[in-house]
């Protein structure tokens, strides 16, 4: 089988992929990132590895790792902040002896960039942004077409932009960043705090479904947590000039809680003209370990949502192009379009 290996590395779910030439997902499965020592989380990783190896009949073109950061790139090595046991981890050195196939590591928020540049939202956009907010936030760069990855693997990491600079600790060692406001825990434990009548484990997803039933704490929540991804957003535009910002990830997954709130405070901050030309939104496809395949392939499961904007847009969205439709299904475009720059 002439297959491409995919790894997500998250501080909530490991998850590996089969992915073919065309971008089609042949095998997909999932694990929960273990508490425990660093061997304890590498052997859910050999797990998956080896039950895809024998899926693919015991041999991969190749493998893509995308994994939280921080990651170092000339040695190979993550130190993820929210899998703390991993510090300095040769993951490439490791999967390459388990694998016997060359080995291709990059952050999780650039490779869901490749991803979706490739066969997605961002398809044929050559200043993009990709972004995901859950657990954490973090972020990766496309800029004039090509990943900018930085001198260690780590540029485009906007999970870490400081968006308050009054604000509280931030497990990078920083404060005020982003990911202190917008992440999901963040948000859920910011939503206790002002009062919000749920039990202490209730995570984001109770925290979307309270605020679909109109509790207003749970609505501020959001609105906070949007207004911090928007000011972001604002800033790295202004930076990078960008086409298009594609923002995935389980918060996002809340659809309008997350973009209504996001599309009026992108209103307020990107006033610069390189801003206001930015489009954003959510990725086309949900399975983050097929993002990570993209050095060497990638792969859609469905096109674009409806939740298409920028900041100084009400016209209706543009019809993407013929060329940017993924092989799979061409009828599911004529459902969801995406903004981008107007030349």
């Amino acid at each position: 089988m002439d297959v491409t290996l995919a790894l997500d590395i998250g501080g909530t779910k490991i998850a590996a992929g089969l992915v073919d030439s065309d971008g089609t997902l042949v095998h997909q499965a999932k694990l929960s990132t273990p508490d425990g020592d660093a061997e304890a989380v590498w052997t859910v990783v050999d797990t998956l590895v080896t039950e895809a190896l024998t899926e693919a009949g015991g041999r991969v073109r190749g493998v893509g790792i995308a994994s939280a950061g921080p990651i170092d790139l000339p040695a190979g090595t993550v130190s993820p902040i929210n899998i703390t046991e991993w510090q300095r981890f040769p993951i490439v050195e490791r999967v390459s002896a388990l694998t016997g196939a060359p080995v291709r590591l990059g952050g999780d928020g650039l490779c869901m960039a490749l991803g979706e540049r490739w066969r997605g939202a961002g398809c044929g956009a050559p200043f993009l942004l990709g972004m995901v907010v859950s657990t954490g936030v973090g972020g990766g760069l496309v800029l004039d077409g090509a990943p900018y990855d930085g001198r260690t693997g780590n540029a485009g990491h906007v999970g870490h932009v400081v968006v308050d600079p009054d604000g509280g600790p931030c497990s990078c060692g920083g404060r005020g960043c982003v990911e202190t406001i917008a992440a999901g825990p963040r948000m859920a434990q910011w939503a206790h705090d002002h009062g919000w009548e749920a039990t202490a484990e209730a995570d984001a997803k109770e925290l979307a479904d309270a605020a679909n039933a109109g509790v207003e704490v749970a609505l501020q929540a959001f609105r906070r947590g949007a207004t911090a991804v928007a000011a972001m957003i604002a800033s790295v535009g202004a930076v990078c000039d960008l086409d298009l910002v594609v923002v995935g990830g389980g918060v996002a997954k809340s659809g309008a809680l997350l973009f209504d709130p996001l599309r009026e405070a992108l209103a307020t901050y990107a006033g610069w003209t390189s801003c206001v030309g930015c489009g954003c939104c959510p990725p086309s496809s949900a399975a983050t370990q097929a993002w990570s395949a993209r050095p060497l392939s990638s792969i859609p499961e469905k096109d674009c949502a409806p939740y298409a904007f920028g900041p100084n847009r009400t016209d209706p969205a543009v019809q993407e192009p013929a060329s940017c439709r993924t092989p799979k299904s061409s009828s599911a475009h004529t459902e969801g379009r995406c903004l981008r720059r107007r030349e």
